[in-house]
């Protein structure tokens, strides 16, 4: 996928279609615009490193969309962070009609 671009299914690989639903353990940084408090964190967006943009400007592969199962929070921070937790291929498009991520994780740990 380009920068501010629409996702369309046949971009994505064999490979990551098999990891649809699969329970999975992936590391990066919590996006800091894209929370509004340092504790208790239910939904975040993870990104792969801290250039990786969510919204206008971001590539939508870089960006994964965490909900935590209910019970669980994290706290914010600027080192990066493991959620392990249930991959869904579910592209989330902005306001502007661009396809601002393309994954979601039912995150079930953070560390």
């Amino acid at each position: 996928m380009k920068v501010d671009s629409k996702f369309t299914p046949e971009l994505l690989t064999e490979r990551v279609k098999k990891l649809h639903g699969q329970r999975v353990s992936i590391k990066g940084f919590i996006y800091a615009a894209g929370i509004f408090q340092q504790t208790g964190i239910r939904k975040f967006p993870l990104v792969k490193n801290t250039q990786c943009k969510f919204g206008p400007g971001g590539l939508a592969y870089c960006v994964i969309l965490v909900s935590l199962k209910d019970g669980v929070t994290t706290n914010f921070t600027l080192q990066p962070v493991t959620v392990e937790g249930i991959l869904k291929i579910e592209p989330f498009e902005g306001p502007d009609g661009i396809t601002w991520s393309v994954y979601r994780l039912e995150g079930e740990q953070v560390y």
